[in-house]
């Protein structure tokens, strides 16, 4: 894995979280780099929870699937929702 990769999943998990954080109403007092955590964490159960389905959406975003996407956001989500039910 190179350096440029490790960087563009990092700027993907940062948009993940934050376009979760924007879409779960609330305070999240967090840092950026929970922020990136909560995206990293969301594409995966979100890539995880797409497995079982087969979405219908095709193109892709610097490489990655826009399908992809999606799911890590709802997966963020979720996983944002379950850290409020636990707090």
């Amino acid at each position: 894995m190179s350096v440029t990769s490790v960087l563009v999943y990092l700027l993907f998990g940062f948009l993940i979280g934050a376009l979760a954080r924007f879409l779960v109403p609330g305070k999240d007092p967090m840092a950026w780099w929970q922020t990136i955590l909560l995206g990293v964490t969301g594409s995966f159960i979100g890539g995880w929870l797409g497995s079982f389905v087969k979405l219908g959406i095709s193109g892709s975003l610097l490489g990655v699937p826009i399908s992809g996407l999606i799911l890590g956001v709802g997966g963020a989500v979720l996983v944002l929702v379950i850290l409020r039910i636990l707090r």
